[in-house]
């Protein structure tokens, strides 16, 4: 992690220090005095409810070396004084990277880019040490906290970026200077705030701002927004797919048995099989770009293969489990139109004697285009799943939906409330069922679940 003096930090932020503590040194960064160590440098964040400076006492009694401030101190107080902390929070994670000598990999997407990131970093641990945004802290904070705490051996630093509105991009990228980048797709996650899927590609390509001369961009080739770009800055432009035959890297012969796929990846050079134990079409994408990034950084096959097989996805991402009799597809970490389809195709694809029941929660920030892709899913759902049960302002629509494909009213059901969805699933669920859970993280579908394990009865 970061180690360094006063001076050097206030050079790299653009801020100022008394002599005094010039020479002072400081170990780690953190803008959370909940979790701070002794040694480390506090950031007090400032945000539409709250302001770090009032817990910069707090910081200094628990151990902090000092703190970035932009509010007047007492002269006594170790300090770096900045105008924007929050600003002067990423110059400070852009001047340490700068100072790494480790290759950066970007990774942005409309989905699949926390599940990605897990599988490269995993590829790439084989073979070099790594550093990698934990969960999916991907946002300034997030990405300045990781690289801040990053090993000063690091050899591959793998960051998760996100955004969703325009210019956030940018300013993530400016900080983290990649020398690969890869985007995973180009979905309707956010188009309320981006306009239309031009828009988020539009926001998306801003990751190419940063990337460094002789970089190398990974892209989907299945994904038409994407095919054929002209025009990047990248001097090597690598696309992976599975539809598309013209890709340099594809996934052929691909078998699904139970809890996992099976694939061919060739391409690159390269020809070996992989099993990835995740399910979905998705999953095999995730799995091939991460491939893609790993034989760009001279991993061997057998590495590659043996990380993948050892994989297990993070957080609430499609995982799955028996509990009390029930198989439990737990994917409640969030939700777009092209999540949730992979997820109700993955429901539909089990193998079961019970039935195939989806919970579903609405899916946010899609704008005026809501009500046609909560209907589309509806109507997905109606071909791949026994039941339905909707929550949200919207599920009405993926009622309609699902009735409109054939499924009958009694098995389609919509709730105002989690506990009257809960209750009608208690009902209507029985032991040998496979349940899908999943909703917009503000849904908390992971509530619902919850709510309705508790009142299981354990399957002696």
């Amino acid at each position: 992690m970061i180690c360094e003096t006063f001076q050097k930090a206030a050079q790299w932020c653009g801020g100022t220090c008394d002599a005094r503590f010039a020479e002072r040194s400081f170990r780690g960064v953190s803008s959370d005095t909940r979790s701070i160590s002794q040694g480390q440098l506090f950031v007090p964040l400032v945000g539409e409810h709250f302001d770090g400076h009032d817990y910069i006492d707090a910081a200094l009694a628990a151990g902090a070396a000092g703190v970035l401030s932009s509010r007047e101190l007492p002269e006594d107080v170790p300090a770096i004084y900045v105008e924007d902390t929050m600003k002067a929070f990423l110059a400070l994670a852009a001047g340490y990277r700068e100072s790494l000598s480790a290759k950066v990999v970007a990774i942005t997407g409309s989905v699949g880019k926390t599940t990605t990131k897990e599988m490269l970093s995993g590829i790439l641990g084989t073979t070099y040490r790594v550093w990698k945004t934990q969960e999916n802290h991907n946002n300034r904070i997030g990405l300045s906290q990781t690289i801040l705490s990053a090993p000063a051996d690091t050899e591959y630093l793998v960051l998760e970026l996100g955004m969703n509105h325009f210019g956030e991009m940018s300013e993530l990228t400016a900080v983290a200077k990649p020398d690969l980048v890869v985007i995973t797709n180009i979905g309707t996650m956010h188009i309320e705030h981006l306009g239309s899927r031009e828009g988020i590609l539009k926001a998306k390509l801003e990751i190419m701002e940063g990337l460094r001369p002789g970089g190398t961009a990974v892209l989907c080739g299945d994904e038409p927004l994407l095919w054929g770009l002209h025009d990047l800055k990248a001097d090597h432009i690598v696309y992976f797919g599975m539809e598309n035959d013209k890709c340099d890297i594809r996934a052929l012969n691909v078998e699904r048995p139970v809890g996992g796929s099976r694939f061919l990846i060739e391409g690159l050079g390269q020809h070996f099989d992989v099993y990835v134990p995740a399910e979905g079409q998705h999953s095999i994408k995730n799995a091939l770009a991460a491939a893609a990034v790993a034989i760009c950084c001279q991993v061997v096959p057998a590495n590659i293969q043996q990380a993948l097989s050892r994989f297990q996805n993070t957080g609430m991402r499609q995982k799955t489990y028996e509990a009390n009799g029930y198989t439990i597809i737990d994917d409640c970490y969030n939700a777009g139109p092209e999540s949730m389809e992979a997820a109700i195709l993955v429901l539909g694809d089990k193998r079961t004697k019970g039935r195939k029941i989806a919970v579903l929660g609405d899916m946010l920030e899609l704008g005026d285009r809501a009500g046609a892709e909560h209907y589309r899913i509806g109507r997905i759902a109606a071909n791949k799943t026994d039941m339905i049960f909707a929550y949200g302002p919207n599920s009405e629509r993926v009622i309609s939906g699902a009735i409109t494909g054939g499924m009958k009213n009694n098995r389609a059901l919509c709730f105002d409330t989690q506990e009257e969805l809960v209750t009608a699933l208690i009902a209507r669920a029985k032991p040998g069922d496979v349940l899908l859970f999943k909703g917009s993280r503000g849904m908390k579908m992971e509530k619902v679940l919850a709510m309705f394990l508790e009142h299981q009865q354990p399957v002696l």
